[in-house]
């Protein structure tokens, strides 16, 4: 499947799109892993693009109990490269997308987060995490996959210096309290709170921004990066594949 061909943004029974007042929540629960393949990433997408186009100031991602989301769908990642460099490159443009969103991305990060989730991570503004034995991280070079220099240079811009190695590199799987050291979380409470408090976040951050300034600054802040990483993707999904 080329690029030309991975399915369009369509809507997905594993994601549901609500919008309330200035407040857009996008949770996502296949049921299982919240694992990543096309239908739920075209899914995200299509609320994505309903969200632009509405009133919404703020936007809150949620997961499933206990799992925000376990990564790309693995039966996709080992279907063979082009199977796989499609799956990437369509994940790998969400994340950009969110990273740069015209209005505040809060995710409820509800449990596991790991591989693709984990980079998901590293491109919201506000990360709730939930307290638990959960594990969050990139494991890829554990698993036979190299981190694609997208998810580098994204987990760079907001990982601590300190933990970058070990994040990456090491693929270390990271508690939630390591993890809200390392900066893949912003603050933890119980898992029940999870959820109340993205939205309240994000209601706040819906009242209290102007729109107008914050996406000037949104540019500022992460528009060179991001068209970096755009501008590289073909080369960096070129290089990926997966050890047998």
């Amino acid at each position: 499947m080329s690029e030309s061909a991975v399915p369009a943004a369509a809507p997905s029974d594993a994601v549901t799109l609500t919008i309330d007042g200035t407040v857009a929540t996008i949770v996502v629960d296949d049921g299982k892993a919240n694992a990543l393949g096309h239908d739920v990433l075209g899914g995200i997408e299509h609320a994505l693009d309903e969200i632009e186009a509405s009133d919404a100031l703020a936007v809150v991602v949620v997961g499933r109990p206990g799992r925000f989301s376990a990564g790309f769908d693995l039966s996709v990642m080992t279907a063979g490269p082009q199977p796989a460099r499609d799956l990437l490159g369509r994940g790998a443009r969400l994340g950009l997308r969110l990273y740069e969103f015209p209005v505040p991305v809060v995710f409820g990060v509800t449990g596991h987060a790991l591989a693709m989730g984990g980079i998901l991570l590293c491109c919201a503004d506000v990360r709730i995490g939930a307290r638990g034995g959960f594990k969050l991280g990139l494991p890829e070079v554990r698993i036979g996959m190299p981190v694609p220099a997208f998810a580098v240079e994204l987990c760079r811009d907001r990982l601590e210096a300190r933990w970058f190695t070990r994040a990456l590199q090491l693929a270390s799987h990271l508690s939630p309290e390591e993890a809200l050291d390392a900066g893949f979380l912003d603050q933890l409470v119980e898992p029940e709170e999870v959820a109340p408090l993205a939205a309240t976040v994000a209601a706040e951050l819906a009242e209290s921004l102007h729109p107008g300034p914050f996406r000037t600054t949104r540019a500022t802040m992460r528009g060179a990066l991001a068209s970096q990483l755009r501008e590289a993707l073909a080369e960096d999904l070129a290089g990926f594949s997966v050890a047998d």
